[in-house]
């Protein structure tokens, strides 16, 4: 099967989506189907290379408009490449064009990660786009019920939609004597309970409502991640004199990453819109065994962490919710065991890597069996 997939960014650029379609496509591969994945260049310059058996077509950008990458290249290469299943991660305006454009009528299965949430003036005049492309696809997978009920655009379209939640490489965050050596180094360091926020510093990760919440608890937050809102971030850390309690650390490897999983107390997902969609973060901390405070946002948040269960949900942009639910577990070691334990065992069960790409191959399946 040769499998076309469409997005903004590939591998190295970071971000959940970005990484979500390299461990889609790459283990498609392994499992023997034709992969490409169309996307754009940083640069002018269009580049065609193979990264891990898969082949990457990099169309060269002109311009980035409202965090969507201009590349009169991609609507060239996509008419040009052939494929049984063409791919569509939305949002990505301009993929979803191309495709439209493309004058192909091969069929089309769309990801729908996320509403488009912050470009207001932007959906307006792509609304009749958007309607037509979810329109033609033959099946959209979306991760969580949670937010097929709540989107308006999904919602009419329930009956062509399947609920296929991401996955993670499950591997990475086991137990090894390494890890747990790098993760008791970085308790000593640190010393004291550790709060732990691993993400881009955008604006909807909600982490100024975090910083705030730490003035009412006794432990130090490590923040893992950077981003726009970065410097803006830290600046409030100081105003608020919080400089010995919470620490940035940038951007931490992949190699690392999972130490400091192992290292904190509680994770933290402080996300304030829906432009949070499921926060792939929790998985890492719940394969981890620790437990998740997350927000209710109406998405895939609180299917992931289950309240009572696997962490503590409590509203957005509330910092005095945030820090109770973190004094109480931190204060509570059984309690923090107990579902730190249920969500390890929720995502052996429901979010592996292999869990994820079979029900992705069922979805093709369905599709090719239906034409």
């Amino acid at each position: 099967m040769k499998v076309l997939h469409v997005y903004k960014d590939y591998f190295p650029v970071l971000g959940g989506i970005e990484n979500h379609l390299r461990l889609l496509a790459e283990e498609q591969a392994r499992l023997g189907m034709e992969v490409t994945v169309l996307t754009t260049n940083r640069s002018a310059r269009t580049t065609v290379e193979n990264m891990n058996n898969v082949r990457v077509v990099k169309a060269g950008r002109v311009a980035t408009i409202a965090s969507a990458p201009i590349s009169l290249n991609l609507f060239v290469w996509m008419h040009r490449l052939e494929a049984d299943i063409t791919h569509l991660h939305f949002p990505y305006p301009i993929g979803e064009l191309a495709y439209l454009l493309s004058g192909h009528n091969r069929k089309m299965v769309i990801t729908y990660h996320s509403d488009i949430v912050r470009q207001k003036q932007l959906l307006q005049l792509y609304r009749p786009f958007l309607r037509r492309v979810l329109a033609r696809a033959a099946a959209i997978t979306v991760s969580s019920p949670n937010y097929l009920q709540t989107s308006r655009f999904l919602r009419p379209l329930a009956a062509k939609c399947s609920v296929v939640p991401y996955g993670v490489e499950l591997d990475r965050f086991a137990p090894a004597e390494a890890v747990l050596s790098r993760a008791e180094k970085i308790r000593r360091h640190y010393k004291g309970p550790l709060v732990l926020f691993v993400g881009l510093l955008r604006y909807y990760k909600g982490l100024s409502f975090l910083i705030e919440a730490m003035r009412q608890v006794e432990a130090k937050l490590l923040v893992v991640g950077e981003g726009p809102q970065g410097k803006e971030w830290q600046n409030l850390t100081r105003r608020l004199g919080l400089d010995r309690r919470v620490t940035f650390l940038n951007r931490v490897s992949d190699d690392e990453l999972p130490a400091f999983y192992h290292a904190c107390d509680v994770f933290v997902l402080p996300s304030t819109h829906r432009s949070e969609a499921w926060g792939i973060v929790q998985i890492e901390a719940m394969a981890c065994g620790k437990p998740v405070v997350s927000t209710e946002l109406g998405t895939g948040t609180s299917f992931v962490n289950i309240d009572g269960s696997t962490g503590l949900v409590v509203p957005p942009r509330d910092p005095a919710a945030l820090a109770d639910a973190i004094n109480r577990l931190l204060v509570d070691p059984k309690l923090r065991h107990r579902l730190g334990e249920n969500g390890r065992k929720r995502v052996r069960q429901e979010f592996s890597l292999q869990v994820m790409v079979e029900r992705i191959l069922q979805v093709y399946r369905d599709v090719a069996a239906a034409s």
